[in-house]
């Protein structure tokens, strides 16, 4: 089955055309990240003109790519949520047009379900159950996937997360947008052990998350460091800060696999790139004995073929919709509404 898969959550537009849910006959994307980084950060007027401007060749590309005419497409599957309400609707209703020209099945797809799909392509001897890290620009979270369509939030971010985090640290510490990639960068030429730094605790909540507090102290020694005219270590405080994410993050997604019984842990968004969560989170899985899944680099951001493969599966879970399907900023990843066809 092949399925032609949309992408536009947020500053990517991606078309892909994936097979069976596994195999990816395609991956085109168009990065918008040099026009944002003049702003330092998504202006999401401009993100959503972008896809406009850039949707339909790209899907031509994806097509050709692929070696796949329009007859070969069997369902379109496409991101209906979460992410910027603009940037999601065109590539929704670009999705719809294509599918309502074609014939076939409208297969909406979430978001983070996507990011945790991609494992499927990386992994094709990967199967639910397992536990994941969703950690990404927009999401931190702790899922158990039970299935390939039912999945249940252990763990979240009561603020801010972990992704946002390292864009605003990163703009303080002078870096370029966005922050994740030249963060990671920085913080190996240093040891660190330099700052102190907060590690924030959910009362009666232990799986949940905080990353307010870590972003306005890094904020605040930055800016302290400036006005008294002290010399700020950059590389040490940004060791310090993933170390602390890393901290919050790996030890609550132990424990919930220690709580769920899973023996496979898997990582997914834009922050699973970053070398020392990787690193952190191979040591605790090799000393416990699990299997960790930990995506390629060009998996971990926002592409199409992730979209594609969880695409397939809510495929057949029956979780196809009609021409009626709106696009949403939020939603949760159990959401089961998008099976409604009318």
């Amino acid at each position: 089955m092949k399925i032609l898969a949309f992408e536009s959550s947020c500053d990517e537009t991606a078309v892909a055309v994936v097979e069976d849910g596994r195999r990816v006959l395609s991956d085109a994307i168009a990065s918008q990240v040099e026009m944002h980084a003049l702003y330092g950060g998504v202006v999401p007027e401009i993100a959503s003109r972008k896809h406009v401007e850039v949707i339909a060749a790209l899907t031509e590309q994806a097509l050709r790519e692929a070696n796949c005419s329009r007859r070969d497409i069997d369902a379109v599957a496409v991101t209906y949520a979460p992410g910027l309400i603009g940037a999601v609707l065109v590539g929704l209703s670009f999705a719809k047009s294509v599918a309502f020209g074609l014939g076939v099945p409208l297969i909406p797809v979430h978001h983070v379900r996507g990011h945790i799909a991609a494992n499927y392509l990386a992994f094709p001897d990967l199967e639910p159950p397992f536990l994941t890290l969703a950690i990404s620009g927009g999401n931190t979270l702790l899922v158990d996937v039970r299935s390939y369509t039912d999945m249940e939030i252990l763990g979240s971010t009561r603020d801010d997360a972990a992704g946002e985090c390292f864009d605003k640290a990163a703009r303080v510490l002078g870096l370029p947008y966005p922050g994740g990639k030249p963060m990671d960068a920085l913080a190996r030429q240093s040891a660190g052990g330099v700052y102190t730094l907060p590690h924030a605790h959910v009362n009666g909540a232990p799986l949940d998350m905080s990353f307010s507090g870590l972003k306005t102290a890094v904020v605040n020694l930055a800016h302290h460091a400036q006005q008294v005219g002290q010399p700020l270590d950059r590389a040490a405080l940004a060791r310090d800060f993933t170390q602390a994410v890393s901290d919050t993050l790996v030890p609550r997604t132990m424990e919930a696999a220690r709580r769920t019984g899973r023996q496979v842990i898997v990582a997914a968004g834009g922050v699973a790139a970053n070398s020392i969560i990787r690193a952190d989170l191979e040591r605790a899985c090799r000393k416990e004995g699990r299997r960790l899944c930990l995506p390629p680099l060009r998996l971990c951001g926002d592409n199409g073929a992730m979209i594609g493969a969880q695409g397939y599966y809510e495929y057949l879970a029956g979780n196809t919709a009609g021409m009626s399907l709106n696009a949403f900023a939020t939603r949760d990843i159990s959401d089961r509404q998008i099976s409604a066809k009318k």
